[in-house]
């Protein structure tokens, strides 16, 4: 296909777009589900796009650093990202047929299943802040290549999207272009703004993007035009806005409500396919190939490289009182020289989570995204997606507004990283606005996820370097305060591991602690050693995936557990460990945050919520002579 808007090449475009609908009707219908009226809307835009010239793709060689990317925000218009990668001669009719089957990488909205996804998308208001990221690579490693977003009028109400177009416009992405398909539906009837395009324009240049209004977005060469344009050199990102009209092609189904994720049934198809009329099945589209067609070694895109671990030791001694955050952001100087992708993304509270610190070392690796957490974790996603490894960091209670994000990185096969500091009641005095209590359980609940919370300085130091070199999402907890420094440089730490700090033959029950707790159960220790009370300590520094053996084997050498915790009871270390102990019927008592938190000492919080030495001691004590008095 030329990129000249000759009658021929225009004339190859609208068959190949009459091709593509016959292929989404079919597919749809076939499948018995889907959105074939969404799909519709945005075929020229997409074909325009893909085989007018514009988008440059080796599809050869999709690892290709230099290709254009794509990403389709409005995810459920699979289809119509099925249908292209036809046209495009990657797939083909009969592959379509087996749309949404179990066994089909084709699946409902589009997953790196599918080799020529970009990012998983589907869960609205996601596609432009991963687009971000993308864009943002670029700028960084200076490569050509540009990021176009396919954007739903109905997503734009997500407030993600309007932290994206604000970052974008800050960080000056002129290789970044949004489609906004206007199509006036939505799911349920009409958009916020039905097709007003000057509602849209408005709103998007007020944030300082150039906008280029389309008022027909199934007229190929005004698009090609409007292209053409968008890709001109600027300093700001743009946005292409174009009314079209949802379930184009089929006249029943044209800008009529009710049809959304909704196909056409065998008899409607029938109709509608002899309504779009034939066209040659075997007309196939070229895309053109980026400048250079082979990328350098430094270039080429394949994951995360493998970083052997480092030989070198964190410089803290027994004893020293460091805080966990403190010892992520000297963790995160000492490791930028071994990660040379490593990229520090965070909230506008780096003085407090302490990745200030790589910020001072590597500015030019430091990312400051503001108060937009669902946005900070789309960016990455974006990031790392281009083989860059980021960490996100913030206090683990903000986090929480982004695990849409979160859980959706997963399924583009992203390999992220984030840094929740200020956990559980321990941060004291600002109160339960600031408190992460329910982080452990978001973040288990992840598939594939890793969750770690270690408890002193060189357990962060180590675990910051596993998890950078574990492919796949890991959350790393932190603590605000100092805590004692209690193990020595050379301790080895893993995924999945555990450290059994105090342990004897005559152990009568066994405490599973992490982070903050760690240094309470070691308090109570010493408390029940003068007591003459034997317990079994075990730092359960990895939370998932959990030391399923130490832990199985205490249960059974002692008879009960007590797990302690600064979380909510529910989600936290201990349902993890009593699922561990399924087929062992040792008691686990449980002491976690049940009340409801309050401003205060951190020493007083824990206190209050019976998470400290003082309610350890006790229960121990209890549980000691309740097996005396049984005996």
């Amino acid at each position: 296909m030329r990129s000249s808007t000759t009658n021929e090449s225009l004339d190859e475009l609208i068959q190949l777009s009459k091709l593509m609908r016959r292929w989404i009707l079919t597919s749809t219908t076939t499948a018995g589900s889907g959105h074939p009226t969404s799909s519709l809307s945005a075929v020229e835009l997409m074909s325009a796009l893909y085989f007018g010239g514009i988008f440059r793709y080796d599809v050869k060689h999709p690892e290709n650093a230099r290709n254009d990317r794509l990403i389709f925000s409005k995810g459920h218009a699979s289809p119509l990202l099925y249908a292209l990668w036809t046209a495009a001669g990657q797939l083909t009719p009969d592959e379509l047929i087996h749309y949404r089957e179990f066994d089909s990488p084709l699946e409902g909205h589009a997953t790196s299943r599918f080799r020529f996804t970009e990012a998983a998308t589907g869960s609205l208001g996601q596609g432009l802040s991963i687009g971000v990221g993308m864009a943002l690579n670029a700028k960084l490693d200076r490569l050509p290549y540009r990021t176009f977003v396919l954007l739903g009028d109905s997503e734009m109400t997500e407030g993600s999207q309007w932290e994206a177009i604000q970052l974008a416009e800050h960080y000056q992405l002129n290789n970044l272009i949004g489609i906004l398909d206007v199509n006036r539906l939505g799911q349920r009837g009409p958009t916020l703004y039905g097709n007003d395009l000057e509602a849209y324009q408005r709103r998007i240049a007020a944030f300082g993007w150039r906008t280029i209004v389309v008022k027909d977005g199934h007229d190929l060469a005004r698009l090609l035009d409007a292209y053409n344009e968008a890709c001109t050199a600027t300093d700001a990102p743009t946005m292409l806005i174009a009314n079209t009209i949802k379930g184009k092609g089929v006249s029943a189904l044209e800008d009529q409500d009710g049809w959304h994720g909704k196909p056409l049934d065998e008899d409607q198809l029938a109709e509608a396919l002899n309504e779009l009329g034939a066209t040659d099945e075997s007309l196939r589209g070229n895309i053109t190939k980026p400048a250079s067609t082979s990328a350098t070694k430094s270039e080429s895109v394949s994951g995360t490289a493998k970083v052997a671990p480092s030989d070198q030791q964190s410089g803290y001694s027994l004893g020293d009182e460091v805080a966990t955050r403190e010892a992520f952001g000297q963790a995160m100087k000492r490791l930028g020289d071994i990660f040379s992708n490593l990229i520090s993304l965070d909230g506008e509270v780096s003085n407090s989570t302490k990745a200030e610190i790589f910020a001072e070392a590597f500015p030019d690796r430091f990312f400051e995204m503001y108060i937009a957490e669902q946005n900070m974790v789309g960016i990455a996603t974006g990031l790392t997606l281009r083989g860059k490894l980021p960490v996100v960091s913030s206090f683990a209670a903000f986090l929480t507004r982004a695990f849409d994000q979160i859980r959706m990185s997963v399924y583009s096969g992203a390999n992220v990283k984030l840094v929740g500091s200020h956990c559980g009641v321990s941060i004291g005095q600002d109160g339960p606005s600031q408190m992460g209590l329910e982080d452990i359980a978001m973040f288990r609940s992840i598939y594939g996820s890793v969750v770690l919370y270690p408890c002193d300085a060189v357990a962060t130091d180590r675990l910051l370097e596993a998890m950078l070199a574990h492919e796949g999402l890991v959350y790393l907890r932190t603590t605000r305060e100092a805590t004692s420094v209690i193990y020595e440089k050379q301790a080895e730490f893993r995924i999945g591991g555990s450290h059994t700090l105090r342990q004897s033959a005559d152990d009568e029950v066994t405490i599973v602690a992490a982070g903050i707790t760690v240094h309470e159960a070691l308090k109570a220790y010493d408390r029940l050693q003068q007591a003459s009370i034997s317990a079994r300590i075990i730092d359960l520094y990895s939370i998932k995936p959990l030391d399923v053996k130490v832990i199985d084997q205490a249960a059974a050498e002692t008879g009960a557990i007590i797990v302690v915790e600064d979380h909510f009871a529910e989600g936290g270390i201990g349902e993890a460990v009593r699922s561990s102990l399924e087929q062992n019927l040792v008691p686990v008592h449980h002491l976690a945050v049940r009340q409801r938190p309050r401003s205060g000492s951190p020493e007083r919080l824990r206190e209050h919520q019976a998470i400290d030495a003082d309610a350890i001691t006790k229960l121990v004590q209890e549980i000691v002579r309740s097996k005396v008095a049984t005996r």
